[in-house]
């Protein structure tokens, strides 16, 4: 790109974050201002500037494969206006107690036979007791037995329950900020932006890694996605994996009749995600039952690395396995780490790199 032919906005975001050098050191002092001039890029230049830092950081051409399981559904004391789970709306759904153990290792069982690396937890709480942590740290020990790698989502903890998690175990742990701090207030007024990040902090110091992303699609505007990754990308260490979801309407809710995200919006956001925070997983996550093949393959050009993959999130629906084998057949597409996946679900056609381009892991 010719510098001399750039807009104001991307000069200043070039400038930020050169194409080579500089942009492979993980930055944790982004501004506001350089994280909106990203958004407002060129879409095709914004999208050049994520392969690229997609492709010096992680193998471009692997997705990662986590499943999503509701260990305890519904009856939620939250109020978040996206949540079918809340208590207080009227969406049909039935609540249901904490699972049994043996019935979570049973669907482990499952998810790691589809595929799945990451077997991911979550209870509708808003904060777990302590006799709920012993509950759940079992089924931490049970799943980790089984080779996967584990994930759990449990609402706001405290820094002892957070070591608790860590000493069953847990590799992961998911809290998401949802959106940006000046609109928080229209999404939850249970719970406030400084409680997120607090139970943020009590997962780090733990020693667990962080999941945390955010919803987009539910009325907010352009600056709150920008919000959003900023708040994210300048936390003292990126999570980890870094969901974004796109809003499924739930009739009950007060997002019912949110009006939709322009795609292109979506995908904007995949990409500013990408460049801000380049060694992290980057999810499609809720949302993708309804994105057409041709717009989770632009996510994956803007570099989204991994998915939640089976029938169900949580609550919602999840495009079914076959169809993910099929659209990684079609794009060229392999599972992240092969050797955690049995050989007889590997999905065929597809293997990894040799000499993965532009990739290197020591620079991680």
């Amino acid at each position: 790109m010719n510098p001399s032919t750039m807009s104001p906005a991307a000069t200043t975001s070039e400038a930020a974050a050169p194409a080579t050098g500089a942009a492979d050191h993980l930055r944790h002092d982004w501004t506001a201002d350089e994280v909106t001039a990203l958004f407002e890029l060129p879409l095709t230049d914004l999208l050049w500037r994520a392969q690229s830092t997609h492709r010096r950081h992680r193998e471009p051409d692997a997705v990662q494969l986590s499943t999503l399981l509701s260990i305890k559904t519904g009856a939620c004391p939250e109020d978040c206006a996206y949540c079918p789970q809340a208590a207080q709306y009227n969406t049909g759904l039935k609540p249901e107690p904490l699972m049994d153990t043996e019935k979570v290792l049973t669907a482990a069982r499952r998810a790691k036979e589809a595929g799945a690396q990451r077997f991911c937890m979550g209870a509708a709480w808003r904060s777990p007791k302590d006799r709920d942590i012993e509950r759940v740290s079992a089924m931490i020990e049970g799943v980790k037995a089984l080779g996967l790698e584990t994930c759990m989502t449990l609402g706001m903890i405290d820094a002892e329950q957070a070591r608790e998690l860590a000493r069953a175990g847990l590799d992961y742990y998911n809290h998401n900020i949802d959106t940006s701090p000046e609109y928080y207030r229209e999404i939850i007024t249970t719970r406030n932006f400084q409680q997120r990040l607090d139970t943020l902090a009590h997962v780090r110091e733990a020693g667990m890694k962080v999941c945390s992303g955010g919803i987009v699609g539910m009325g907010e505007a352009r600056e709150d996605r920008a919000g959003m990754l900023h708040a994210l990308a300048t936390l003292p260490v990126h999570p980890e994996s870094v969901p974004v979801n796109l809003l499924v309407r739930v009739a009950g809710t007060p997002l019912a009749d949110a009006a939709g995200l322009d795609p292109l919006e979506f995908v904007r956001t995949i990409a500013v995600a990408r460049i801000l925070m380049p060694a992290s997983h980057v999810r499609l996550s809720a949302g993708r039952e309804n994105m057409s093949d041709e717009l989770q393959a632009l996510a994956f050009f803007a570099g989204a690395n991994s998915i939640f993959h089976g029938a169900k999130l949580l609550t919602t629906s999840n495009p079914e396995s076959q169809r993910d084998i099929e659209l990684f057949q079609r794009l060229g597409l392999h599972p992240e780490h092969h050797a955690m996946v049995a050989d007889d679900v590997a999905i065929p056609g597809t293997s990894a790199l040799a000499e993965p381009r532009f990739y290197d892991a020591a620079a991680r």
